[in-house]
């Protein structure tokens, strides 16, 4: 069936980034191998999700015979790295499969002191599992990997104190050229991590080898440096102590403010409300006033004196009613006006408060022009305004004794 295969299927992968030739590889199918190479070598060079070629998935496995072939079939494939910077060596390394690490390094010594994205090398894993036979190959190159640190600082001998390989760890402290006295990041010799990991028997032994410890090899600062260092944190600690202290006031600050303005909008609303009230009472004086004008009108066609009109008030040709309506009239529309303009502001905001502010001053004098404007109304109602006499067609004015004079009627 794979000879009559689509040649398009091959390529397609599975949700893992697998094909079927990366399948291949991971099973060690060698028939299956060969024949997808045959129609579509360029199935050496896929990847998986993580980045891995057939050649990492056959060398994880130990698939010899299929790790050789590859590399017959293409050798630039060794130096692929995964995503995590490990290459097909770091994985035949790490599970310990000494053939395929002998084939990788024939096709490519170079890729021994290859490192992945922490910094190890092939030893630092291969120094995690447990053939000694692996370390053997890797120590023994030409290329130096014994005293190589990863990203920590740590030497392949650390690697080793740290997982309790006891027979790789005496492989490494027998090796001529391994350096004993290596402190990591965290100032640790492979025997204060041997102690820290609770590895009593390994600790023995690296004594036995005259591993020490670190503060023994590295001498402590001084007094002076102590202390500098001791100022340095101190400060480190008041600097944060008062950028902390700031932040806290800057929002009390903050909260303050928003408060303010709460206070400053309801004040605002406050103003417009009143100023609102006053308006729609001085209208509704005003208008009431222009529509109940006092006295009598002129409703005798036959008695109509010159100057007059049917329907006319009498006292409309007097001067004191053109004050009157002018008054009136000037407080209606400022009243009106005034109403207009505050029920149609929309809902403050914060944005809008400054220039709100300018417009409640400004609306502010309204009512008290509306007030007097009304004001000479009120005048008129009480001293000027006539009153007609039902029993002839005098007009009485009050005078100053409170009594009253008869004055005619206009001809």
């Amino acid at each position: 069936m794979i000879k009559f295969h689509d040649v398009d299927l091959a390529g397609i992968k599975a949700r893992n980034g697998y094909d079927a030739f990366h399948i291949a590889s991971k099973q060690g199918d060698m028939a299956v191998l060969k024949v997808l190479m045959d129609v579509a070598p360029e199935l050496l060079m896929t990847f998986d999700s993580s980045n891995r070629t057939a050649l990492h998935t056959a060398a994880s496995q130990g698939h010899v015979d299929v790790v050789n072939f590859l590399l017959e079939k293409g050798s630039s494939v060794v130096v692929i790295g995964r995503n995590n910077g490990k290459t097909a060596l770091h994985a035949a390394a790490r599970n310990g499969h000494l053939e395929i690490v002998k084939a990788l390094l024939r096709k490519e010594p170079g890729i021994a002191a290859r490192i992945d994205k922490k910094g190890q090398t092939a030893l630092h894993m291969a120094v995690k599992g447990q053939n000694g036979e692996v370390v053997d190959e890797l120590v023994n190159l030409k290329t130096p990997l014994i005293n190589m640190v990863d990203a920590k600082g740590n030497t392949a001998l650390h690697i080793a104190t740290r997982k309790g390989r006891t027979e790789i760890v005496v492989k490494l402290l027998n090796h001529c050229g391994v350096n004993k006295q290596v402190i990591n990041k965290s100032e640790e010799t492979a025997l204060d991590t041997s102690e820290k990991t609770g590895h009593e028997e390994l600790a023995a032994i690296l004594r036995k080898h005259g591993i020490q410890h670190a503060k023994l090899i590295k001498p402590q600062p001084r007094t002076t440096d102590r202390e500098l260092k001791q100022t340095v944190s101190d400060i480190k600690h008041d600097v944060h102590n008062q950028l902390q202290h700031s932040h806290q006031t800057t929002k009390r600050v903050q909260g303050m403010a928003k408060r303010l303005n709460k206070m400053h909008r309801g004040g605002l609303n406050n103003a417009i409300n009143s100023t609102t009230f006053v308006a729609v009472l001085i209208a509704t004086v005003a208008f009431a006033a222009i529509f109940n004008v006092p006295g009598q009108y002129v409703d005798d066609l036959k008695a109509i004196n010159r100057g007059f009109s049917l329907g006319e008030a009498r006292i409309a040709p007097k001067p004191e009613f053109v004050i009157f309506f002018i008054s009136d009239s000037v407080a209606l529309f400022i009243s009106l006006a005034l109403v207009v303009v505050q029920t149609s502001v929309k809902p403050l905001t914060l944005s809008e408060l400054k220039a709100l502010s300018v417009y409640g001053f400004s609306c502010d004098d309204l009512p008290y022009r509306s007030i007097a404007s009304i004001f000479p109304v009120f005048l008129q109602k009480t001293f000027s305004y006539p009153a007609l006499n039902t029993s002839d067609d005098n007009l009485l004015f009050p005078t100053k004794s409170g009594s009253t004079s008869s004055v005619p009627s206009p001809p």
